[in-house]
């Protein structure tokens, strides 16, 4: 008998900075019931389980319980698939190595597998969404930070220690580079992150004297979404921080399918949304700067997952493959 009938559903649970997200998920991708509770709420690791397995029983209790559930996966900063383990995630309350996999295990008595956030995007994208059927593409979420997950023929790409797949941190600019929350300078997210659009925003305000709508909001307080819809308006300067951010992502994009010569790129988050204000320079830059035997290959492509619920669908993703 297929397992999937015997066992119809997964468990996903997304651990973010400020939440956490969980569902129950069928196999094409719907998700049946979902809650979240506040990330920071508990330093003590046992205690933040306790509070997520308090609120996430109940929902596997209204599906037909344990017995239903193949497994728990689980995408968070700093997992590392390998192991299980969360380790010096910067934006968590929990300092050190943390069994988290094994935690939840115990807890539940399924079986669990954790990747990292972006990770669990490509595995999500894979299974549900935009790269159903490819076995080579590369994920990008734009979102606080850069992130990536690599797929080569059909498999994550994990390295040797579990943390492969860093593409935020490649070095876009040697010459006065920018502070990247990493403590490095330079890198693509410092530049392309959402949180690196509003700092180009900021420097352009300064830099330049010509009037547009971001001058009504005070420097400190631009968010990417406020640059998306002064673009939205024509104003100039809005679309030039747009075009500057995508072309250095479109530079990148012309590497790192140097590296992997994927089927697609699939780009993921709030920014990917801002359309063709972002999508047609990061396209161009991307086509501009290939190697000629990679021209017009390689299709770019925009998330298909609902913003909210990919990272739970993602993360529920990697359970089916649990044995």
């Amino acid at each position: 008998m297929n397992s999937h009938l015997e066992k119809p559903y997964v468990v996903g649970i997304d651990i973010g900075g400020t939440n956490t997200v969980f569902g129950v998920v069928d196999t094409r991708g719907t998700i049946l019931a979902n809650g979240s509770v506040k990330t920071q709420t508990h330093n003590d690791i046992n205690k933040y389980i306790d509070e997520v397995c308090e609120n996430l029983l109940p929902l596997i209790n209204a599906h037909g319980g344990i017995d239903k559930i193949k497994g728990i996966g689980i995408g968070a900063p700093n997992g590392n698939y390998y192991k299980g383990t969360i380790e010096l995630a910067a934006n968590l309350p929990w300092k050190g190595i943390i069994p988290l996999a094994q935690l939840f295990q115990d807890r539940l008595g399924l079986p669990a597998a954790l990747t990292n956030d972006a990770n669990a995007a490509a595995v999500g994208e894979m299974t549900y969404g935009a790269a159903r059927g490819m076995k080579d593409f590369i994920m990008i979420t734009l979102g606080t930070g850069v992130g990536s997950g690599i797929v080569v023929n059909g498999q994550v790409v994990y390295g040797h220690d579990g943390f492969a797949g860093e593409l935020g941190h490649v070095i876009m600019r040697r010459e006065n580079g920018r502070v990247c929350g990493c403590g490095r300078k330079g890198c693509l997210e410092a530049y392309c992150s959402a949180t690196g659009v509003a700092r180009t925003a900021r420097e352009l305000l300064t830099a330049r004297t010509e009037p547009s709508l971001l001058r009504n909001i005070p420097s400190e307080s631009i968010t990417s979404k406020d640059v998306y819809e002064a673009a939205v308006q024509d104003d100039a300067l809005a679309q030039e921080i747009f075009k500057a951010t995508g072309t250095l992502l479109g530079e990148a994009l012309a590497d790192f399918i140097a590296f992997s010569s994927p089927e697609a790129i699939v780009l993921f988050g709030g920014l990917a949304k801002s359309g063709d204000y972002i999508m047609k320079p990061i396209y161009e830059s991307m086509e501009a700067n290939l190697l000629d035997i990679f021209k017009g290959k390689t299709k770019l492509l925009v998330s298909e997952l609902k913003d909210s619920d990919a990272a739970v669908l993602g993360a529920s993703a990697l359970a089916w493959e649990l044995k």
